[in-house]
Parts: structure tokens; C-alpha cells; sequence
């Protein structure tokens, strides 16, 4: 068996060979130039690409790139004299028959299309010119390509003109002399002999044997090793008889595979044979324990047997292996057991694997089983089993994803790290089955939840959001898919593990959950808790692209219908947080937050729910930001505006946060002079008094607050250090920086010094003042200095009678 993928991979960097690759691909033009006429990249001259290069560019455009750009950067490798590649894997994507025409012209050895349902019969032509060099294909459902058009109906004298008409092009070589001379197959031209291919896979062809591209395909070749027909319609076997090196035969749900097991028998060669079925209910032999004696007693070769799905395993008779039950001594010997009589003669070489999920009379659930590694549903380890050898079958891999979530919810998983494995890759690979999705990510969700993030290294944890966010994408309408994956998402550390490689598509996810009409009231309370994570900490750049794709809208839309009900829930608190941080130094989303209306909904919320602290801190957290941008000032000269700011100024909800946002806003609008106060003719509240109340409101907080806040920068605060003709605003800036700097010293008085602020400091107290000013800053620059000389947080000194003034 293949080596199963694995998502437990080392902490280490990218190749640099990858991350270039990466690079080119998204920027092609960086090693190619753009030809508007036929709309494609062609190599710079002089340039060529060596095999490796060429095939792990093709990989990875294929993974992540956009179809439409994907189809696009295959024709890069039209040029195949200098471009080359040997393995190509097409399979679930949309390309189109020109892009397999350019694939004809290399040396191709593997070719994997399966899944392509844009192909057509043309495709089969470019096929034809890897005869040289093909080992093996894997057409996979695209079936579509075999579609013969009623070939069997030609008529025996036809020319080469009608059978050209017929076969759509396919011959790839000249048909002169080749004139049809009845009506037997047989006697089409050799139009796809591929001499060379060892390995074929066809899923789902109806009627194999009568169809003559599958059959002249089969005929041009007697070097097949492997043969994958699952629910193909085959007949009987015939045709196989003259591969004399099969060693691997998949017959799984096969419609007629019981009228092939004769068949089988003949192919002594075979070491894998599979003949499982996958439907609801078992597949019933006649005599199931004589047709496994006959193919196991036939096949001596066979290590590998798969009869999952079939009654092939017969009913719970135990027998003894009946040969040498007596040693030279003629004593009798106790000779193994099978419980699965058609197995006997195996059971002193037993298989290395034996397929036995869904088998009738639960076959797995024996103790005397002539095997090395079962599939089935009996044990953890079976389980497993199962989970990578039917990843890639729908029916058997949803099975044993709801097998491993009763593990996981009702007992112990013992082997997570391969749980996590299977649950991985049968999500990437069956992305647009809702119910694998559903249950995969439910036991995702507890082996994130449980295993704990700290063995996930960052590679890892970026594999598991990234299948995440795909089932989250395909499925978004599903409320249990948006609840699994929003549930999963929140153990993981949000912004930190998305910030560099996923972060534009969580937002994205995020606010098309949080925005539906009629959304899930728990998937909306989880999506807009990650949405406001996810603008936390993060740059300007971030915080405008969560604004760009709609939040700040999104938001006041969640508010206003919470309004109109009269509800204030976590939603609404949350909403109004995470506008708090996108608008955060970002002045556009400022401007999004007025223009929306936002202070209507602000004076909405202050009226209907006065009594909630943490919503009026966040709504005053917000204007705060607002208030820092000089060109959006104007727009808080309201009398009514100003009459609430100044009113709040004496609050003392959630602390000081309330009250020194208030006196934030105010000292802002404050800077610009008393001229904007006349412009916008403000008659409810005097700029004097307000001035004097704010100053009042100060000296009574405690300069050793802990705060609920975060800055990024202390830039708005510091401008405030040169407005001389207002020197409350001063004071409040010179406050804000004295409590952080003291509080919280680790982090802020390296800020302040990185940005200027000491020097502003001591230029503010060469100026005029009232001395508390000047005492709160000459404490601000003796804290900065003793941190910097200590590198400790204990820094309360023998100013602190002066400083507190509460």
C-alpha cells in the first residue's frame, strides 16, 4: 500500500524551492510574457524551464490557483522544446480538451484526469500521442471520454472520411490502407495503442466490454500490472486473460462481478485482489465459502483481498486447517483456527491485508481472522484501517468518519495522530460531499479541542484551517457545517495563525455567515466573535481590508435589526468591538461607520440600553478612533453629539473606560480650536465648561488603573502635546501616557520613546503650563528612564503621592 498522507510534518520552512515556485506561478510575468492574443504567457527568450521545475509548477498552480488561472498557466508549457514535463496529475479540475492538447505534445509517463468532466472525446487523440511514453493513465470518472457514438452501427465499407466522421478525429495517425472490412471491432484501426501502459484506472464505464475505445485500449497492450474498474459493467474478465503481469485487480462495486469470479481465478499472477462492494447492503454470493476457497485456493499469490460489502466472509463456522495435524511422533497438534471458512488454507499464511467492512454476519468481529490488518468497524485499529484504504471511496470513508466521531465523543481515540490523518485527506478529497464535510470536521473539532494546539506545529495548524475553510466555503448554507468549523476555529489563535497565508478568506467566510438573512443564532454569535478577533492586533492594511469586503456595513445592519427588537446580546456588543478595532487608525473605516449612519445607532443604543457597560464602552471606544481623524471631526459637531460626550464625562460604567473615552473625543474635537465650536453654532453645551468638566473628570481617576485597551500607537495621543491653545487637551494626552507608561511599562514606554514622545515631553515642559501638567509629565519621563536603567516593572517611586491624585 501506498504511503497514506500525513498532515504531522516538521516546523521547517519552505523550501526555498517552493516559495520561488510559489512566487512565479502567482506572478508569471516575472519569467514570461503576456500575449493579449490568444490571452496566454509564453516563456521569455532564451529561457527554458528543466523537467522538475516544470511539473512542480504544474502541481502547485493547480492547488492554488483559480481555475480560469489555472487553465491559463498550462499553456506556459506549450512550448515543448523548452518546457517538459513527465507527471501530470489534471484530476478534479476544469480543464478543457486544449489543455490536454498541449499535454500530448510531452513525454507524459503519468497522467491522472480523473474527475475532468469538461473533456471530450477529442482528449482521447492527445492521449494517443503518449504511445511512446505512457505507463500509466487514470481516466477516473471522466468516462465521457470513452463515449463510442453508436461506433458498433458503422457499417462494414465505409472509408476513412465516414470513420473519421464517426470518431470525431481521434486517429492520430493516417488510416489510408486501413479500410473497415466488417464488422467486428477488431478491425477498427490501432487509433490509441499505448504499447507501454502498466497501470489503468476507468471508474464507472457502463458496458466496458462493449466499448470499443476501452477494448482496442485493453488489446494495445500486455504489460498491464494494475487495473482499477470500479463500477464499471465488465461481464466477464476475457479480455484480461492475455496481461500476464497483472499483479492488481480493483473490481469494487462492479455490478457483475459475481459472473466474473471463474474469470479471476485465471489471472495467477494477481497479488491484490479487490471485489468489495459499497452499497447499503451486502452483496449476496450463492456460496460464498466455496467462491473464496476457489479464488484464495486459485490466487496463491494473493496478499491482499478485499471482500468488504459482500457475504463472502460466510456465516461464524470455525474451522482447523486439516493438514499436518500430527508431527513425526504422531502426537497431535493443535492447529490454528479460522473463523472464516473459505480463508482455511490461509490461515498458516495469512494475508497481509483483508477487507471486511459491512460484511454480512459482521465478519470483522471474529477472533480467528487469517490476516495482518483487517478493514473493518470492530476496533479503533480496523477502523483506521479502513480509513486509508477507502479514503477515496464516498460511501465507505462516510462510514468510518461517523465510526471515529463515536470514538472521539463516547471513548478515547488511542491512535490520534493517524485519526487526524484520515479525517485530513478525506475531507481535501471529497470537498463537495456535505455529509463527509459535516462529519469530518466534527471530529476534527475534537481532536483540535483535545489534543491540544501546542502539538500542532504552524504548518500544521495552517493545513487544518485551510481544509476547514474549504468545507466552510463549499458548504456555507449548512448551519452544522458553519457550527463544526466556527467551533473548531475558535481553539486555534486568532488572528496569529491566519495572518500571513489565510486571513483574506476567513474574513470573507466570516461576514458572509454573519450576514445571512436568516442566520443561526449560534453561528452568528461564534462568526462575529472570530470576525472581531480576527481585526484585533493586526495593521492598518488588515484592518482596511475587513472594512473593504463589507464588515463596517455588516455591523451596523447586525445592530440596527437588535435595535429595532429592543435586544442587547452578545452580537450587538461584539459587533460594535470589532468595529472598535477596525477602525482603529483606519481612517476609511471611519468614514464607512459615518456614512452608514453609525452615530444614529450610537444614540439608539445609549438611549434603549443605558444600564450595559461594556456596550457603551464599546461604542465609545469606537468614536474615539473617529474623533482622532482631524477630516471627520466636523461631523461630531452636534449639539447633540456634544451633550452626550460631556454627559459621560461623570460616568462610571466599566470602570474609567467610559469616562475617559468621553474626555478623549472631547480633547480631539477640543484640538481644533474654538472656531469650530462657532462654525457649527454648538448652543447646548458651552467649549469652556465642557473644558472645565473634563479637567474635573481627570483628577478623579486613579493613575493606577489597569485598562481594557490597547494601542498601536501613541501618535493620535502625542499630537496632542503640541496644542498649546488648549492645554485641557494636554492634560489628558499627558494623563493617557503617565497611567499606561505606569501600568503597563513592558510594553508602553518603549513605544513612547520609539515615537518621539520623551522628546515632546520635555519640549511641553519648557512651555508655559498649569503644573499638573507639567508634574504628569516630568513622572512620565522619570518612569521611562528608571524602566530603561532597570528593565522591571516595579517602577512606583517616591512620586506617587503627587501622581495619585484619586
Amino acid at each position: 500500500m501506498l504511503e497514506f498522507p500525513s498532515v504531522w510534518v516538521d516546523n521547517s520552512p519552505d523550501s526555498l524551492f517552493d516559495i520561488t515556485i510559489r512566487y512565479c506561478i502567482k506572478n508569471p510575468i516575472t519569467f514570461c510574457r503576456y500575449l493579449p492574443w490568444p490571452a496566454e504567457y509564453q516563456l521569455h527568450e532564451g529561457l527554458s524551464l528543466p523537467e522538475e521545475i516544470c511539473e512542480r509548477m504544474l502541481l502547485l498552480s493547480k492547488t492554488e490557483l483559480n481555475e480560469e488561472s489555472f487553465k491559463k498557466f498550462i499553456r506556459i508549457f506549450k512550448d515543448n522544446n523548452r518546457t517538459r514535463i513527465r507527471r501530470v496529475d489534471l484530476s478534479d479540475s476544469g480543464i478543457e480538451d486544449i489543455s490536454m492538447e498541449i499535454v500530448g505534445e510531452h513525454p507524459v509517463s503519468e497522467l491522472n484526469i480523473s474527475d475532468c468532466q469538461r473533456l471530450s472525446r477529442l482528449s482521447l487523440n492527445y492521449i494517443a500521442k503518449l504511445k511512446d511514453s505512457l505507463i500509466s493513465l487514470n481516466i477516473g470518472s471522466s468516462i465521457q471520454i470513452l463515449n463510442d457514438e453508436d461506433l458498433s452501427q458503422i457499417p462494414g465499407d465505409e472509408d476513412d472520411h465516414l470513420i473519421h466522421r464517426y470518431m470525431g478525429g481521434l486517429f492520430h495517425q493516417q488510416v489510408g490502407e486501413a479500410i473497415l472490412t466488417g464488422g467486428d471491432h477488431h478491425d477498427f484501426p490501432p487509433f490509441l495503442e499505448l504499447p507501454r501502459l502498466r497501470k489503468l484506472t476507468i471508474h464507472g464505464l457502463a458496458d466496458a466490454r462493449g466499448n470499443f475505445c476501452f477494448k482496442q485500449l485493453l488489446n494495445s497492450t500486455e504489460n498491464l500490472t494494475h487495473v482499477d474498474l470500479t463500477g464499471c459493467s465488465v461481464s466477464n474478465l476475457d479480455y484480461l486473460f492475455c496481461q500476464k503481469h497483472l499483479v492488481s485487480l480493483v473490481l469494487c462495486d462492479v455490478v457483475d462481478v459475481v459472473d466474473c469470479i471463474r474469470g479471476i481465478c485465471e489471472i495467477k499472477s494477481l497479488r491484490h485482489l479487490d471485489v468489495s462492494h459499497s452499497g447499503d447492503h451486502p452483496l449476496y454470493y450463492e456460496n460464498p465459502n466455496a467462491t473464496l476457497k476457489c479464488i484464495v485456493d486459485n490466487l496463491e499469490n494473493l496478499v491482499s483481498l478485499d471482500i468488504s460489502g459482500t457475504n463472502l466472509a460466510g456465516g461464524r463456522t470455525q474451522l482447523r486447517d486439516d493438514r499436518s495435524v500430527r508431527d513425526d511422533s504422531e502426537q497431535p497438534i493443535e492447529v490454528p483456527v479460522t473463523d472464516i471458512p473459505g480463508l482455511a488454507s490461509r490461515v498458516r499464511r495469512p494475508l497481509e491485508f483483508l477487507g471486511l467492512l459491512n460484511t454480512a454476519h459482521d465478519a470483522c468481529y471474529r477472533h480467528h481472522i487469517p490476516a495482518k490488518r483487517i478493514a473493518g468497524d470492530a476496533t479503533e485499529e480496523q477502523i483506521l484501517t479502513a480509513g486509508q484504504m477507502y479514503c477515496a471511496r464516498e460511501y465507505m470513508i462516510q462510514k468510518v468518519l461517523n465510526d471515529l466521531f463515536h470514538i472521539f465523543r463516547f471513548s478515547t481515540c488511542n491512535n490520534t495522530r493517524l485519526a487526524l490523518d484520515v479525517i485530513m485527506e478525506a475531507m481535501r478529497i471529497h470537498l463537495k460531499v456535505k455529509h463527509i464535510q459535516v462529519s469530518g470536521s466534527a471530529s476534527l473539532f475534537y481532536v483540535v479541542k483535545n489534543e491540544g494546539k501546542e502539538l500542532f506545529n504552524i504548518k500544521m495548524r495552517r493545513k487544518i484551517i485551510k481544509v476547514l475553510l474549504d468545507a466552510m466555503f463549499c458548504h456555507y448554507s449548512d448551519v452544522t457545517m458553519l457550527r463544526n468549523g466556527c467551533l473548531t476555529l475558535i481553539h486555534f489563535k486568532i488572528p496569529e495563525d491566519v495572518q500571513f497565508f489565510d486571513y483574506e478568506r476567513l474574513v470573507s467566510l466570516l461576514l458572509l455567515i454573519v450576514a445571512q438573512d436568516d442566520p443561526d443564532e449560534f453561528v452568528q454569535r461564534i462568526g462575529v466573535y472570530l470576525l472581531n478577533s480576527l481585526a484585533c492586533q493586526v495593521d492598518g492594511v488588515q484592518k482596511q481590508l475587513v472594512g473593504d469586503r463589507g464588515a463596517i456595513t455588516i455591523m451596523l445592519q447586525l445592530i440596527e435589526k437588535r435595535l429595532a427588537r429592543n435586544l442587547c446580546d452578545e452580537v450587538m456588543e461584539t459587533a460594535w468591538s470589532t468595529m472598535w478595532n477596525v477602525t482603529d487608525e483606519t481612517p476609511i473605516n471611519c468614514a464607512r461607520f459615518l456614512e452608514g449612519k453609525g452615530m444614529d445607532l450610537f444614540l439608539g443604543c445609549l438611549n434603549a440600553f443605558p444600564d450595559k457597560p461594556e456596550l457603551l464602552r464599546n461604542m465609545m471606544g469606537l468614536l474615539g478612533n473617529v474623533a482622532e481623524v482631524k477630516e471627520l471631526r466636523n461631523r461630531l459637531m452636534k449639539d447633540e453629539y456634544l451633550a452626550v460626550f460631556s454627559e459621560l464625562l461623570y460616568s462610571k460604567s466599566d470602570g474609567i473606560e467610559v469616562s475617559y473615552n468621553a474626555a478623549g473625543i472631547l480633547s480631539h474635537i477640543a484640538s481644533d480650536g474654538p472656531e469650530l465650536w462657532i462654525k457649527h453654532n454648538i448652543s447646548s453645551v458651552k467649549r469652556q465648561v465642557v473644558l472645565e468638566r473634563m479637567v474635573e473628570a481627570i483628577e478623579q481617576w486613579n493613575l493606577n488603573t489597569k485598562r481594557n485597551i490597547n494601542y498601536r500607537s501613541f501618535e493620535p495621543i502625542l499630537r496632542l502635546l503640541s496644542v498649546d491653545h488648549t492645554p485641557e487637551a494636554q492634560h489628558w494626552a499627558v494623563w493617557a501616557l503617565a497611567n499606561l507608561t505606569r501600568v503597563y511599562p513592558d510594553k508602553y514606554c518603549s513605544l513612547l520613546k520609539e515615537e518621539g514622545g520623551i522628546d515632546l515631553l520635555f519640549k511641553l515642559m519648557q512651555k508655559p503650563g498649569y503644573p499638573r501638567i507639567l508634574e504628569l509629565a516630568e513622572a512620565i519621563i522619570k518612569q521611562c528612564q528608571k524602566y530603561e536603567n532597570s528593565g522591571m516593572q516595579d517602577i512606583i517611586d517616591e512620586d506617587s503621592d503627587i501622581l495619585d491624585t484619586s
